[in-house]
């Protein structure tokens, strides 16, 4: 083995180096390309340098938001864990509602001569596409858990039109 076979470029061919290739590779040089492959798998999905980044380890947007519905009003829950409500903005606008949060963090241990800082954010933004009293909204949170309650007009309720569905033989 040499030298040129564990750099990862070739210097004027455009042919893959050794490491990456399968032709009866060395041993060493095959848990190298393996090992690479992992990390590689297991930073995927960390895009985002940042505490609350828009990615979660599942591959999901961050936070991860749930949608219920009655007749009378709409209900979007968000789990947000490690944020207070002072950290967290909910805006309705148009239609559109909005969940903003940020969150600041230092340490300092003079005694270890360490610091670390934290900041991170996230903004989701939904479109209703219903009327809601917006006079009437409410949002509540509790142990990490943002709750938003949207009541519909009355017109919006009544406008609920079932329509059937037809045989297509």
């Amino acid at each position: 083995m040499s030298v040129g076979d564990l750099i990862p470029w070739s210097r004027g061919g455009s042919q893959a180096p050794s490491i990456y290739r399968n032709d009866g590779m060395d041993p060493l040089l095959s848990l190298h390309r393996n090992v690479n492959r992992l990390f590689d798998e297991v930073f995927r999905g960390f895009d985002t340098p940042s505490m609350l980044g828009r990615i979660s380890p599942n591959n999901g947007i961050w936070p991860s938001v749930e949608f219920s519905e009655t007749d009378q009003e709409m209900r979007v829950t968000a789990e947000i864990p490690g944020l207070d409500e002072n950290d967290v903005e909910v805006m309705l606008d148009d239609g559109v509602l909005t969940l903003r949060g940020e969150k600041k963090a230092e340490t300092e241990d003079n005694d270890r001569q360490f610091s670390e800082r934290y900041y991170g954010r996230f903004e989701r933004r939904f479109s209703l596409g219903r009327e809601v009293e917006e006079d009437k909204v409410a949002a509540t949170f509790k142990n990490g858990v943002l709750t938003v309650t949207l009541p519909k007009i009355t017109k919006a309720q009544a406008n609920a039109k079932r329509i059937a569905i037809n045989d297509s033989k």
